[in-house]
């Protein structure tokens, strides 16, 4: 049993960027499938799609800048022994808004500028540039 797979999720993409692996298969769960929306939105991965199986997969295609991942940085803030919130003004922003932070909301899981716009805060999950 994992204790917490979204920290596994991004542990795995961190990995796979360093050495050039063009794509990431991990469990599925509703989560993960939006954290890696948000990703693919945003411009850091090029595709996130659910395998049917036995057991449902998530497979995620990396992004690269020729010889560059997209993903310079991808940090878990939020642990599950150390959860971490934060109120919609105590939003922050990552290298001046280049990077950004996803939240799990009462509206949803978002960025930081879409927390902002809503004016909802919640859990701080990752953080990504």
């Amino acid at each position: 049993m994992m204790t917490d797979p979204i920290a596994d999720m991004l542990t795995r993409i961190r990995n796979a960027s360093m050495i050039k692996k063009p794509e990431v298969v991990l469990p599925y769960s509703n989560l993960k499938m939006a954290i890696a929306g948000i990703l693919v939105r945003e411009g850091y991965l090029a595709k996130a799609e659910m395998i049917k199986d036995k057991k449902p997969q998530l497979a995620l295609t990396l992004k690269y800048d020729g010889r560059e991942s997209a993903v310079q940085h991808i940090k878990r803030i939020s642990k599950p022994g150390h959860r971490q919130y934060v109120k919609n003004d105590e939003l922050g922003k990552i290298l001046n808004g280049l990077g950004l932070v996803i939240l799990s909301t009462p509206k949803g899981v978002m960025t930081d500028a879409e927390a902002r716009r809503a004016k909802v805060g919640g859990e701080v999950l990752c953080e990504v540039y």
